[in-house]
Protein backbone atom coordinates (compact mmCIF):
# COMPACT_ATOMS: atom_id res chain seq x y z
CA UNK A 1 0.00 0.00 0.00
CA UNK A 2 2.94 2.29 0.58
CA UNK A 3 4.06 1.65 -3.00
CA UNK A 4 0.59 2.67 -4.19
CA UNK A 5 0.80 5.81 -2.06
CA UNK A 6 4.13 6.77 -3.62
CA UNK A 7 2.95 5.81 -7.09
CA UNK A 8 -0.01 8.19 -6.72
CA UNK A 9 2.41 11.04 -7.33
CA UNK A 10 3.14 12.19 -3.80
CA UNK A 11 6.38 14.11 -3.57
CA UNK A 12 7.54 15.47 -0.20
CA UNK A 13 9.65 18.09 -1.96
CA UNK A 14 6.69 19.74 -3.69
CA UNK A 15 6.67 22.62 -1.22
CA UNK A 16 10.37 23.27 -1.74
CA UNK A 17 10.51 23.19 -5.54
CA UNK A 18 9.39 26.38 -7.26
CA UNK A 19 6.18 26.24 -9.30
CA UNK A 20 6.35 28.15 -12.62
CA UNK A 21 3.19 29.97 -13.70
CA UNK A 22 4.46 31.63 -16.87
CA UNK A 23 7.69 31.17 -18.80
CA UNK A 24 9.22 32.08 -22.15
CA UNK A 25 11.73 30.57 -24.52
CA UNK A 26 10.40 27.01 -24.21
CA UNK A 27 10.55 27.21 -20.44
CA UNK A 28 14.11 28.54 -20.24
CA UNK A 29 13.10 31.96 -18.89
CA UNK A 30 10.77 32.16 -15.94
CA UNK A 31 8.49 35.18 -16.00
CA UNK A 32 6.26 34.39 -13.02
CA UNK A 33 6.58 31.69 -10.39
CA UNK A 34 5.66 31.07 -6.77
CA UNK A 35 8.99 32.38 -5.51
CA UNK A 36 8.72 35.52 -7.63
CA UNK A 37 5.21 36.09 -6.29
CA UNK A 38 6.43 35.63 -2.71
CA UNK A 39 9.26 38.10 -3.32
CA UNK A 40 6.84 40.66 -4.74
CA UNK A 41 4.52 40.08 -1.79
CA UNK A 42 7.40 40.63 0.65
CA UNK A 43 8.37 43.86 -1.13
CA UNK A 44 4.77 45.14 -1.15
CA UNK A 45 4.31 44.33 2.54
CA UNK A 46 7.48 46.20 3.44
CA UNK A 47 6.61 49.22 1.29
CA UNK A 48 3.05 49.43 2.61
CA UNK A 49 3.41 48.52 6.27
CA UNK A 50 6.93 49.59 7.27
CA UNK A 51 6.17 53.35 7.04
CA UNK A 52 3.00 52.75 9.07
CA UNK A 53 4.85 50.77 11.72
CA UNK A 54 7.41 53.54 12.27
CA UNK A 55 5.05 56.47 11.81
CA UNK A 56 5.53 59.22 14.40
CA UNK A 57 2.26 59.97 16.25
CA UNK A 58 0.83 63.42 15.60
CA UNK A 59 -0.96 63.76 18.92
CA UNK A 60 0.71 64.83 22.16
CA UNK A 61 3.57 67.23 22.82
CA UNK A 62 7.03 67.11 21.27
CA UNK A 63 8.32 64.59 23.82
CA UNK A 64 5.41 62.22 23.17
CA UNK A 65 6.02 62.43 19.43
CA UNK A 66 9.73 61.63 19.82
CA UNK A 67 9.15 58.73 22.20
CA UNK A 68 8.90 55.41 20.27
CA UNK A 69 6.14 53.06 21.32
CA UNK A 70 4.61 49.79 20.17
CA UNK A 71 5.73 48.59 16.76
CA UNK A 72 7.78 51.73 16.27
CA UNK A 73 9.82 50.83 19.34
CA UNK A 74 10.45 47.29 18.07
CA UNK A 75 11.57 48.44 14.61
CA UNK A 76 13.75 51.16 16.11
CA UNK A 77 15.46 48.69 18.45
CA UNK A 78 16.22 46.34 15.55
CA UNK A 79 17.52 49.16 13.34
CA UNK A 80 19.65 50.62 16.12
CA UNK A 81 21.10 47.22 16.98
CA UNK A 82 22.01 46.58 13.33
CA UNK A 83 23.57 50.03 13.03
CA UNK A 84 25.50 50.22 16.31
CA UNK A 85 26.52 46.60 16.87
CA UNK A 86 26.66 45.09 13.37
CA UNK A 87 27.40 47.83 10.85
CA UNK A 88 29.44 50.36 12.83
CA UNK A 89 32.19 48.01 14.10
CA UNK A 90 32.85 46.95 10.51
CA UNK A 91 32.09 50.11 8.51
CA UNK A 92 33.36 52.76 10.91
CA UNK A 93 32.95 56.28 9.54
CA UNK A 94 31.02 54.94 6.53
CA UNK A 95 28.26 53.39 8.65
CA UNK A 96 25.51 55.88 7.79
CA UNK A 97 26.39 55.63 4.12
CA UNK A 98 25.63 51.90 4.00
CA UNK A 99 23.08 51.38 6.77
CA UNK A 100 20.04 51.87 4.45
CA UNK A 101 21.25 48.91 2.37
CA UNK A 102 21.90 46.86 5.53
CA UNK A 103 18.41 47.54 6.88
CA UNK A 104 16.78 46.80 3.51
CA UNK A 105 18.60 43.48 3.13
CA UNK A 106 17.75 42.35 6.66
CA UNK A 107 14.04 43.13 6.55
CA UNK A 108 13.59 41.81 3.02
CA UNK A 109 15.24 38.46 3.79
CA UNK A 110 13.38 38.22 7.10
CA UNK A 111 10.02 38.88 5.44
CA UNK A 112 10.68 36.30 2.71
CA UNK A 113 11.73 33.75 5.33
CA UNK A 114 8.65 34.27 7.50
CA UNK A 115 6.25 34.25 4.53
CA UNK A 116 7.64 30.85 3.58
CA UNK A 117 6.44 29.45 6.92
CA UNK A 118 2.81 30.50 6.41
CA UNK A 119 0.35 27.79 5.18
CA UNK A 120 -0.83 29.74 2.14
CA UNK A 121 -1.49 26.77 -0.14
CA UNK A 122 -4.95 25.81 1.27
CA UNK A 123 -6.04 29.46 0.97
CA UNK A 124 -4.74 30.17 -2.52
CA UNK A 125 -5.35 26.81 -4.22
CA UNK A 126 -9.18 27.14 -4.49
CA UNK A 127 -8.72 30.62 -5.96
CA UNK A 128 -5.94 30.06 -8.49
CA UNK A 129 -6.17 26.31 -9.08
CA UNK A 130 -2.65 25.84 -7.75
CA UNK A 131 -1.37 26.96 -4.39
CA UNK A 132 0.91 29.98 -4.02
CA UNK A 133 3.50 29.14 -1.40
CA UNK A 134 7.22 28.67 -0.86
CA UNK A 135 10.22 30.42 0.61
CA UNK A 136 11.77 32.75 -1.94
CA UNK A 137 15.13 32.59 -0.15
CA UNK A 138 15.06 28.82 -0.70
CA UNK A 139 15.85 29.51 -4.35
CA UNK A 140 19.46 29.77 -5.52
CA UNK A 141 18.56 32.46 -8.06
CA UNK A 142 17.18 34.66 -5.28
CA UNK A 143 20.04 34.12 -2.84
CA UNK A 144 22.54 34.44 -5.67
CA UNK A 145 21.06 37.79 -6.71
CA UNK A 146 21.18 39.06 -3.13
CA UNK A 147 24.81 37.93 -2.86
CA UNK A 148 25.68 39.66 -6.15
CA UNK A 149 24.11 42.86 -4.81
CA UNK A 150 26.49 42.66 -1.85
CA UNK A 151 29.39 41.91 -4.23
CA UNK A 152 28.58 45.06 -6.23
CA UNK A 153 28.45 47.06 -3.01
CA UNK A 154 31.89 45.70 -2.14
CA UNK A 155 33.62 46.34 -5.46
CA UNK A 156 31.91 49.59 -6.51
CA UNK A 157 32.27 51.29 -3.15
CA UNK A 158 35.78 49.96 -2.63
CA UNK A 159 36.80 51.68 -5.87
CA UNK A 160 34.67 54.77 -5.26
CA UNK A 161 35.90 55.46 -1.73
CA UNK A 162 39.50 54.28 -1.98
CA UNK A 163 40.29 54.46 -5.68
CA UNK A 164 43.55 52.79 -6.68
CA UNK A 165 44.27 51.95 -3.03
CA UNK A 166 41.48 49.36 -3.17
CA UNK A 167 43.16 47.64 -6.13
CA UNK A 168 46.60 48.04 -4.57
CA UNK A 169 45.64 46.25 -1.36
CA UNK A 170 45.08 43.07 -3.41
CA UNK A 171 48.79 43.06 -4.36
CA UNK A 172 50.51 42.50 -1.03
CA UNK A 173 54.12 41.43 -0.72
CA UNK A 174 57.03 41.51 -3.18
CA UNK A 175 56.85 40.61 -6.86
CA UNK A 176 55.98 37.97 -8.09
CA UNK A 177 54.38 36.80 -4.85
CA UNK A 178 51.94 39.72 -4.95
CA UNK A 179 50.50 38.40 -8.24
CA UNK A 180 49.62 35.10 -6.59
CA UNK A 181 48.18 36.90 -3.56
CA UNK A 182 46.06 39.12 -5.80
CA UNK A 183 44.72 36.06 -7.60
CA UNK A 184 43.85 34.42 -4.28
CA UNK A 185 42.17 37.62 -3.09
CA UNK A 186 39.95 37.67 -6.18
CA UNK A 187 39.12 33.99 -5.68
CA UNK A 188 38.30 34.77 -2.06
CA UNK A 189 35.99 37.58 -3.12
CA UNK A 190 34.09 35.22 -5.40
CA UNK A 191 34.05 32.58 -2.64
CA UNK A 192 32.54 35.08 -0.21
CA UNK A 193 29.72 35.77 -2.66
CA UNK A 194 29.16 32.05 -3.24
CA UNK A 195 29.14 31.39 0.52
CA UNK A 196 26.54 34.13 1.11
CA UNK A 197 24.21 32.64 -1.49
CA UNK A 198 24.71 28.99 -0.58
CA UNK A 199 24.44 29.42 3.20
CA UNK A 200 21.08 31.19 3.00
CA UNK A 201 19.72 28.78 0.39
CA UNK A 202 20.68 25.60 2.26
CA UNK A 203 19.45 26.75 5.66
CA UNK A 204 16.08 27.86 4.33
CA UNK A 205 15.55 24.62 2.39
CA UNK A 206 16.64 22.15 5.05
CA UNK A 207 13.84 22.79 7.53
CA UNK A 208 11.13 22.70 4.86
CA UNK A 209 12.44 19.41 3.48
CA UNK A 210 12.50 17.90 6.96
CA UNK A 211 8.94 19.03 7.64
CA UNK A 212 7.74 17.64 4.31
CA UNK A 213 9.35 14.26 4.99
CA UNK A 214 7.81 14.09 8.47
CA UNK A 215 4.34 14.85 7.11
CA UNK A 216 4.80 12.20 4.41
CA UNK A 217 5.16 9.59 7.18
CA UNK A 218 1.54 10.24 8.19
CA UNK A 219 0.28 9.58 4.69
CA UNK A 220 2.32 6.40 4.29
CA UNK A 221 1.19 5.16 7.73
CA UNK A 222 -2.44 5.94 6.91
CA UNK A 223 -2.08 3.93 3.71
CA UNK A 224 -1.20 0.90 5.86
CA UNK A 225 -4.11 1.34 8.27
CA UNK A 226 -6.12 3.92 10.18
CA UNK A 227 -4.75 2.91 13.58
CA UNK A 228 -1.17 3.00 12.33
CA UNK A 229 -1.81 6.43 10.86
CA UNK A 230 -3.09 7.74 14.20
CA UNK A 231 -0.14 6.30 16.12
CA UNK A 232 2.35 7.82 13.71
CA UNK A 233 0.59 11.19 13.44
CA UNK A 234 0.96 12.05 17.14
CA UNK A 235 4.80 12.15 17.28
CA UNK A 236 4.89 13.65 13.78
CA UNK A 237 2.66 16.56 14.80
CA UNK A 238 4.71 17.20 17.94
CA UNK A 239 7.96 17.01 15.99
CA UNK A 240 6.58 19.27 13.24
CA UNK A 241 5.55 21.88 15.81
CA UNK A 242 9.03 21.85 17.33
CA UNK A 243 10.69 22.10 13.91
CA UNK A 244 8.37 24.95 12.92
CA UNK A 245 9.44 26.93 15.98
CA UNK A 246 13.04 26.17 15.11
CA UNK A 247 12.38 27.33 11.56
CA UNK A 248 11.02 30.63 12.87
CA UNK A 249 14.24 31.11 14.82
CA UNK A 250 16.28 30.18 11.74
CA UNK A 251 14.33 32.75 9.68
CA UNK A 252 15.58 35.53 11.97
CA UNK A 253 19.04 34.00 12.36
CA UNK A 254 19.73 33.65 8.64
CA UNK A 255 18.57 37.20 7.93
CA UNK A 256 20.98 38.40 10.62
CA UNK A 257 23.88 36.25 9.39
CA UNK A 258 23.52 37.45 5.80
CA UNK A 259 23.38 41.06 7.02
CA UNK A 260 26.34 40.61 9.36
CA UNK A 261 28.54 39.00 6.72
CA UNK A 262 27.57 41.71 4.21
CA UNK A 263 28.76 44.33 6.72
CA UNK A 264 32.02 42.46 7.27
CA UNK A 265 32.75 42.05 3.55
CA UNK A 266 31.82 45.64 2.67
CA UNK A 267 33.87 46.91 5.60
CA UNK A 268 36.94 45.01 4.39
CA UNK A 269 36.66 46.85 1.07
CA UNK A 270 35.92 50.41 2.22
CA UNK A 271 37.88 50.55 5.50
CA UNK A 272 41.42 49.99 4.27
CA UNK A 273 44.16 50.45 6.85
CA UNK A 274 47.12 52.30 5.41
CA UNK A 275 50.50 51.46 6.97
CA UNK A 276 51.76 55.08 6.89
CA UNK A 277 48.72 56.21 8.84
CA UNK A 278 49.52 53.69 11.55
CA UNK A 279 53.11 54.91 11.61
CA UNK A 280 51.93 58.52 11.97
CA UNK A 281 49.56 57.60 14.79
CA UNK A 282 52.32 55.70 16.60
CA UNK A 283 54.66 58.68 16.20
CA UNK A 284 52.05 61.07 17.62
CA UNK A 285 51.40 58.78 20.60
CA UNK A 286 55.15 58.45 21.21
CA UNK A 287 55.64 62.21 21.10
CA UNK A 288 52.72 62.74 23.47
CA UNK A 289 54.24 60.22 25.89
CA UNK A 290 57.63 61.93 25.76
CA UNK A 291 55.97 65.32 26.38
CA UNK A 292 54.13 64.00 29.44
CA UNK A 293 57.34 62.46 30.75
Amino acid sequence: MIDEFLAAGFNPLTHVVDYVWYSAGDGRFTILSNHIIMMLLAAVLLIVFMPRLVRVPKEGDEIDQLTPRGSQNVIEIICQFLRDYVAKPNLGEYTDRFVPYIWSVFFFILTCNVLGLLPLEPITKPIFGHGIYGTATGNTWVTGTLAICTLLMIVVNGLRLNGFAYVKHFFMGPFPLNILIAFLEVVGLVAKTFALALRLFINMCTGHILLAILVSFVGMAAAVGAMVGILVSVPVILGSAAITLLELFVAFLQAFIFTFLSCVFIGQAVVIHHPHKHDDSRRVLREEGETKA
